[in-house]
């Protein structure tokens, strides 16, 4: 059964959010008005409740006062810290019982107001075409049954219908070793350039892309996503995936560590027409591989 989960990450977490939600239910507060006064977003309350952000330590002792329930703050730590000392949750561990995580990815970046993506070895899963997610998701065997492949591609096509919604806002950081990253027929690649361009179009989508000719400024360890509420970046969190797991990162010091990489990775990137210019190009270079 989709509900029957074993992993101790995933119960531990999920517990700890039961808990908090309760708490706020039985003292009647409105997660529109305990935001107010614990000083965090209400999309990060509902983030908390739903088990998709973890809560900081100073978060959760204002939470138990703010619904009159300070005496349960000790208690609440310490399953935090529990949490916090399980580890990251496996690819297998967080299939168990469900064939892909795409509604949970979808899940968390609805609550968002603002996505910024960057990858430096594939294009991000929100621009892909149905050909490119198709031939991706059959090569990420951990993360990605055989059997899971078609509904996986359809769920991410899914999560694509948020682009057009315009109160958000989605930034999207390329390498051109990406674009060139080539997993099917040129043909497919040639579909895949000409979706980025066409995305890279939309009022609330920035697209940039960094040439393999700019000096680079940092190293390009692996791609990840910020998810936040809007340009001050308030109750960010950053996704990432790994080889092995899914790693999501709550701690507000650590996450800065990847706001500061996209800082500085988004100097080095080109935009609008320039970048447009690029697609182009390497759109013709694909084309003379087709014969």
């Amino acid at each position: 059964m989709a509900g029957d989960r074993r992993d101790p990450v995933y119960d531990k977490r999920r517990r700890l959010a039961g808990e908090l939600r309760v708490l706020r239910d039985m003292s009647g507060v409105s997660g529109r008005d305990l935001a107010k006064r614990i000083g965090i977003s209400q999309s990060k309350v509902s983030r908390i409740e739903a088990g998709t952000a973890q809560p900081s330590a100073a978060e959760i002792t204002a939470w138990a006062r703010a619904v009159g329930a300070p005496d349960e703050t000790e208690r609440l730590i310490a399953a935090l810290d529990e949490v916090a000392r399980t580890g990251v949750e496996s690819w297998r561990a967080a299939l168990e019982g469900r064939p892909h995580l795409q509604d949970e990815i979808r899940g968390r970046e609805e609550t968002a107001r603002r996505i910024r993506n960057f990858q430096p070895a594939f294009v991000p899963g929100l621009l892909q075409t149905p050909g490119y997610a198709q031939r991706v998701f059959a090569m990420l065997k951990s993360s990605v049954p055989e059997t899971s492949v078609a509904a996986s591609v359809a769920a991410r096509l899914d999560r694509q219908l948020a682009l057009y919604e315009d109160d958000k806002r989605f930034e999207f950081l390329i390498t051109e070793a990406a674009l060139r990253w080539r997993p099917g027929p040129p043909r497919l690649a040639v579909a895949q350039l000409d979706r980025v361009a066409t995305v890279s179009t939309l009022d609330n989508v920035s697209v940039g892309l960094i040439p393999l000719s700019a000096e680079a400024e940092a190293p390009y360890l692996q791609g990840f996503s910020i998810l936040d509420d809007g340009d001050a970046g308030d109750d960010a969190l950053v996704l990432i995936e790994l080889d092995h797991a899914p790693l999501t990162v709550t701690d507000a010091d650590d996450v800065a560590i990847y706001q500061n990489r996209w800082s500085t990775l988004w100097k080095t990137a080109v935009f609008g027409d320039e970048a447009r210019t690029l697609l182009r190009e390497l759109t013709a270079e694909m084309r003379t591989l087709e014969g």
